[in-house]
Formats: structure tokens, C-alpha cells, sequence
């Protein structure tokens, strides 16, 4: 370290105890002119007491005293030099670094070295003048007086007695201070965790409610579902069944109808098919919130899927509004759940022909490439009364409909959107909106060109019957075991198409009795029944050598997907009863080629001459 300078006060030989009380006198009196005072004074001639009496008797003992002038300021120091095997204390050693700014130990051949030292306080006089006042204090001390250097030592003990004093009053003071205030924070905390303890009771007793009400809206959800559900199977059979009726007393075949009674009847048979398609879009509904709606993917041909909503939709349009739905060609391959994509587009097509009396419903068709995949979008614009921004997401919450001037005059269970919504998100793909009032609303519906088939029922029994058989012509006998005798007069007529021969059983505990009298070729088997239900009944016939043999179409009102596929053993097929003709069934034995053309109703099938028999 570079010295800014060095000046030394004096040098002392230390030999007796007065040489000691000299050194603490000169070594106060330099220090007074320097600045130093206070405990810091106090604290350097005490320690220069110590050391020079620890020391005292050691060869050559005498101390140099000195002011420095070091880079980090101004210092006062004092060197004890000594010869000989002498040490200072321990506890003198720790003294000197424990008050001061400064203590260093040195030894070698020539001797020791003892420096202490404390740093000089900044002051308004320069340090040429400090020097020269610590010369003079020294000079003009005068010769050394044991009963004043022990006077002065008593009044600087005096003095150092009463800071420490005061400190110990003002150090009691503040921890009086402490403890009021450790007090407070006590009750504070005391408080606070009163407070927090009530909050966290309240918030476990919220908790506890919440969860208590999620929990009823579970199972109030459910309960919709189930309800739904089951109200829509039960409609879904006497809905089919007037559907069927009408058409049979419509048919080319029937007796003659007047031109009001086909006019009724047609009505009849509209509407029917109005309240069938509702039912079945609830029961949609139902299973896509217990995620037990499922697509099926195949080849779809859009063209005839458009020309099909073209013809459907096409009346229902105000007077004054054009349907544009156009006709394709040249697109790229549609994978998708044919039934579903008719449906979304049936939905956002009939609600933009709902809202629009004057100009058109316009439906265009792209496709467009997205991380390698290729989407379908099909758009819908209308020139309609629009739907305000607020509702706008209100739209497809299931049951709701726009209020004011939107619903005057317009029927609607609010199911469209939502129901729209929901089985294109089973498509794999999005439904957007958007709109403003008097400006019309624009609905896109993007779906993947390719969907992805669900992982197959290793338990379902139509996923290895045969589907490319020869047609053949038509079956020698077939029973057909179901409790309901409407739903059999409307398939009688073609299942007469089908066998020569047909057993109607309409008690399920005779059932197997006449199966096994009669060895048919085919049974049909509806599984709701009274005991024993159709389940049951396949069990049965599955044990027994004689009618294990004899294929098995199992008949539903529900949907086929929900049917337990576990307990059909040996049957076939599983058919949906809303739409049978003889291809399917025939299809479903496993002996007729797929189906190529749309289904026909089952009161559109024409009947043969065949006996009938009912057991």
C-alpha cells in the first residue's frame, strides 16, 4: 500500500511504570489534537496502556508514535519495537484488534514488532495544522504528574461511566420501546390468525359447498341425460310407427285416397319425420355429453349429399329467398361420418332459411391445406336479420334462443347450433360464427378430409360377418321374436319379401320352444322385451347345439352403440328399428352384397305372397 506520507510525533523508551503512564498521557494528548475523541479516545490509550505493560521489561521496548497519511484516509499509529523471546499476551493481542482500527504482529532475527493504530476523523482543518498542534500539545504538556495523570484517568473513566451509563438507559429505553411493540405485533398476529383461522373455515365450508353443488349438477346433468334419453326412445318407436302408417296408406298399392286425405296424410307423415328428426338429434345430444357418441367414417360422395339437402331444404325457404347449394365435382377424397356432416349442414342451412325473408341462403364448398392435411370448408352466408355481438356465443348454449324480434313468429327447441357445434367437434373439426344485425350471419364449418375410424369392438358382431355374399333370392322360413304387434304389422311386409315363411313370436318365454320346433333359416330378436329379454334369449339359443347354427339379427329401438355387445354371444348384426328394408336385413345375415343405394322406409317395401304364422 502507498503511503500519501508519514510524520512521526515522538519515540518513547519504555523501562518502568511511568514510562507507561507517559505514553498513555502523550499518546491522549496527540490524539486530542487529531481529532480523536469520546470512546474512540478512550478506546486507543487504554489500548497503548495494555500493550506497553504487558510488554514492559522486554529488551529495547520502546513505542514511536505517528500520524499517516494512507489511501483510505488518515491514521493514527503506535509501533512497539522490542528484542529478545518476549510475546505480548493473547489477550492483549485480541484487545488491540477487537478496539481498534487496526493491529498487526511482526517478528524476525532483528526483533519484534507490535502495530496498533486508529483511523483519524475528517475535519475542517488540514492535516499539516493537526500535526503541528499534536507537537505543540506534546511540548507544551509540561513534566509528568502521577496524582494528575491518575485524576485524569479517573475523570476519563468518570466520563466513559456516564455514556455508559446513558447507554444503558437509552438501550433499556428502546427495549421497553421493543416490547410494546412485540406486544402489539402479538396481538396483532393474534388477530390476524383469528381472522385467518375464521376465513379458512369459511373457505373450507365454501368448499365443502361447491363441491356439494358440483356434485348435484353432476348428477342433475346426468339425470338430463338419462332423461332425455329415455324419453326420446320412447317417442322414437310410436314416431316411426305413424311415419310408416302414413306411408303405407300413401302407397301406389294402398286402397285410393281422396286428394284432401293424401294432402293429411302427407302432412301427417311430414311432421312425423319432423318430430323423428328431433328426437333423434336428442338422443344425439344425450350421447355426445356422456361421450358415447362415436363417428362411423367412410367414403362419402358429396355430390349426392348435397343434391339430398338441396332437395329437403328447398321448401322450406321464405317466399322471395334463393337456396344456392351448389353442385361439386373434382374434390378431393371425403372420409368422414356421412350421417353427422348432413346433419351439421342440415342444422346451419335450416337456421340461416329460418331467419332470412328476403334475398338467399348461399352454401359454398373449398378445401384448403393445413399442416400437410387437407380440410374441408363448407360456408354458409345469409342475408337474415343477423344476430346482435352480446348473443352471439349465447346461441350455443343448448336450449337457448335470441329474444326480441329474432324468435317472433319462428319456432325452435334451440338445439341447432349447439347440436351443430357439437358433431363437428366429433368430426375432428371447427364451427364458427359471425354476424351483425341487419347484416347477416356467415357460419363456417371446417372437417378434416380424412377421419380417423374409432378403435373397433373386439366384442361387436358385425365386425366379421360376412359382407360381400351372393344375394340370394329369398329365405325358406325366418322367425321374428318381438312383444310390440305394431312395430311387426309395419315390418311384416318386408319380411314377407325376405322368407317364404315367417313366425311372428310375440311371447318371448315361447320363443325358444318354437325356434327349436321349427329349425328357421334366420331369427330376429328384439331385446327390450318382457322376461326374458332378448339377451336372455340369445344365451339360450347359443347353448343349444340345434339353434347355435341359425344366424341371429339382434332388432333395437335405441341406438346401436349403446347396446351391451358383451351379451350378444352369436349374433350377427345389431339393427336400429327406425330404418329396416330387406337389403339391410339381408345385409345384416350375411347374405346380400352391401348396400349401394339409399334405404327405403320399411312401408315402402312391397309385399310377396309368403305365409305367415303367428306363435
Amino acid at each position: 500500500m502507498t503511503y500519501a506520507g508519514s510524520h512521526r510525533l515522538g519515540v518513547l523508551s519504555l523501562d518502568v511504570d511511568r514510562d507507561v503512564f507517559e505514553l498513555r498521557r502523550q499518546g491522549q494528548l496527540l490524539c486530542k489534537a487529531l481529532g480523536l475523541k469520546g470512546h474512540e479516545l478512550v478506546r486507543v490509550v487504554t489500548v497503548l496502556s495494555e500493550v506497553g505493560r504487558d510488554l514492559l521489561g522486554s529488551s529495547g521496548l520502546q513505542v514511536e508514535l505517528r500520524a499517516e497519511e494512507r489511501s483510505e484516509g488518515a491514521c493514527f499509529l503506535a509501533s512497539f519495537t522490542w528484542r529478545g523471546s518476549g510475546r505480548p499476551g493473547a489477550e492483549t493481542v485480541r484487545a488491540a484488534r477487537r478496539l481498534l482500527d487496526r493491529s498487526e504482529y511482526r517478528t524476525s532475527e532483528e526483533g519484534h514488532t507490535l502495530t496498533v493504530g486508529q483511523r483519524l476523523p475528517s475535519t475542517g482543518t488540514s492535516r499539516r495544522q493537526l500535526i503541528e498542534q499534536a507537537h505543540g500539545a506534546v511540548l507544551g504538556s509540561g513534566d509528568l504528574s502521577m496524582s494528575e495523570e491518575l485524576r485524569s484517568q479517573n475523570r476519563q473513566l468518570l466520563r466513559a461511566l456516564e455514556e455508559s451509563r446513558a447507554q444503558q438507559e437509552e438501550l433499556r429505553r428502546l427495549n421497553e420501546e421493543l416490547e410494546e411493540t412485540n406486544k402489539g405485533v402479538v396481538a396483532l398476529y393474534s388477530e390476524l390468525s383469528s381472522e385467518l383461522e375464521e376465513t379458512n373455515t369459511g373457505v373450507v365450508a365454501l368448499y365443502a359447498e361447491l363441491e356439494d353443488k358440483t356434485r348435484q349438477l353432476r348428477l342433475a346433468s346426468e339425470a338430463k341425460t338419462r332423461f332425455w334419453a329415455n324419453v326420446s326412445h320412447e317417442l322414437r318407436a310410436p314416431v316411426n310407427s305413424v311415419i310408416s302408417l302414413a306411408r303405407l296408406l300413401m302407397a301406389s298399392d294402398a286402397d285410393p285416397l281422396t286428394p284432401d286425405q293424401r294432402q293429411q296424410l302427407s302432412l301427417i307423415a311430414g311432421s312425423g319425420s319432423t318430430l323423428l328428426a328431433l328426437v333423434e338429434e336428442l338422443l344425439d345430444v344425450a350421447k355426445a355429453e356422456s361421450g358415447r357418441l362415436e363417428p362411423a367414417p367412410a367414403d362419402t360422395d358429396l355430390r349426392t349429399l348435397l343434391h339430398q339437402l338441396r332437395g329437403t331444404l328447398g321448401g322450406t325457404a321464405h317466399e322471395g329467398v334463393r337456396l344456392d347449394i351448389p353442385d361439386v365435382s373434382d374434390f378431393p377424397r371425403l372420409v368422414t361420418d356421412e350421417v353427422m356432416l348432413t346433419r351439421v349442414l342440415r342444422n346451419v342451412l335450416s337456421n340461416g332459411l329460418k331467419f332470412t325473408t328476403s334475398g338467399e341462403v348461399r352454401l359454398t364448398v373449398e378445401t384448403e391445406t393445413r399442416g400437410g392435411r387437407t380440410w374441408f370448408v363448407f360456408t354458409t352466408t345469409d342475408t337474415g336479420i343477423g344476430i346482435p355481438l352480446d348473443q352471439q356465443d349465447r346461441v350455443f348454449e343448448e336450449f337457448y334462443q335470441v329474444l326480441g324480434m329474432h324468435q317472433r313468429g319462428q319456432s325452435g327447441t334451440g338445439l341447432g347450433l349447439p347440436y351443430a357445434r357439437r358433431l363437428t367437434t366429433i368430426l375432428g373439426g371447427t364451427l364458427a360464427l359471425s354476424s351483425a344485425p341487419g347484416e347477416g350471419t356467415t357460419v363456417r364449418v371446417d372437417v378434416p378430409a380424412e377421419l380417423d375410424a374409432p378403435a373397433a369392438n373386439a366384442s361387436d358382431p358385425d365386425r366379421d360377418a360376412p359382407r360381400t355374399a351372393e344375394p340370394v333370392g329369398r329365405l325358406g322360413s325366418l322367425v321374428v321374436v318381438d312383444d310390440d304387434p305394431t312395430f311387426l304389422g309395419l315390418l311384416r311386409p318386408t319380411l314377407e319379401r325376405i322368407a317364404e315363411e315367417v313366425t311372428e313370436v310375440t311371447v318371448s318365454s315361447r320363443a325358444f320352444e318354437v325356434i327349436r320346433k321349427r329349425k328357421p333359416d334366420a331369427i330376429l330378436v328384439d331385446l327390450v322385451m318382457p322376461a326374458p329379454d332378448g339377451y336372455t334369449l340369445l344365451g339360450v339359443l347359443a347353448r343349444d347345439p340345434v339353434t347355435a347354427r341359425i344366424p341371429v339379427v339382434v332388432l333395437t329401438s335405441t341406438d346401436p352403440s349403446e347396446v351391451d355387445r358383451t351379451r350378444l354371444t352369436h349374433a350377427r348384426s345389431v339393427l336400429n328399428k327406425t330404418h329396416l328394408d330387406r337389403e339391410r336385413i339381408l345385409l345384416a345375415l350375411g347374405l346380400a352384397p352391401a348396400v349401394s343405394a339409399p334405404a327405403s322406409p320399411v312401408a315402402g317395401d312391397a309385399p310377396a305372397e309368403s305365409g305367415r304364422t303367428t306363435a
